[in-house]
C-alpha cells in the first residue's frame, strides 16, 4: 500500500483528497484528476473544460451548493452514507489555497471534510 503524501495534484475537481483514498492508496485507482475511465462525472467534465484545478475555481457560481452538478442525487447520497462535506473542502480550498488543503488533508489523513 502507498503512503499518504502531500500532492496538489491528487486533489479531486469536487473537493475530495485522493491522496487519502483506500483505493488510490491500494493502487485500485489513479486519483480524480487522471481517471480517465471517470468521463461519467459531471463535475469532471465541466472542470476539465473551463481549466479549472477544483470547483472552488469556479467563476459562474458564489454558491457551490448551488451547483447542480456538485449537489446531485448520487453525491447527496455519498454524503451521507460517508459524512463527507466537499463543500466545506471546497471552501477550504477557496480561502487558504491548494496547497494547504493537501497538507491538512495530508496531516490528517483524511479524503474529506466530515460533517
Amino acid at each position: 500500500m502507498k503512503e499518504i503524501i502531500a500532492d496538489k495534484s491528487l486533489a479531486s475537481y469536487c473537493g475530495l483528497y485522493c491522496g487519502a483514498c483506500r483505493r488510490y492508496l491500494n493502487d485500485s485507482c489513479p486519483g480524480c484528476p487522471k481517471n480517465d475511465k471517470a468521463s461519467w462525472c459531471k463535475v469532471r467534465m465541466c472542470c476539465i473544460e473551463k481549466k479549472y484545478l477544483t470547483c472552488s475555481d469556479c467563476k459562474e457560481i458564489n454558491n457551490l451548493s448551488e451547483c447542480t452538478k456538485l449537489n446531485n442525487l448520487i453525491s447527496k447520497i455519498f454524503s451521507l452514507i460517508f459524512q463527507s462535506d466537499r463543500i466545506a473542502c471546497l471552501n477550504f480550498i477557496k480561502e487558504k489555497g491548494i496547497d494547504e488543503f493537501v497538507s491538512y488533508m495530508t496531516q490528517n489523513k483524511i479524503m474529506t471534510i466530515k460533517r
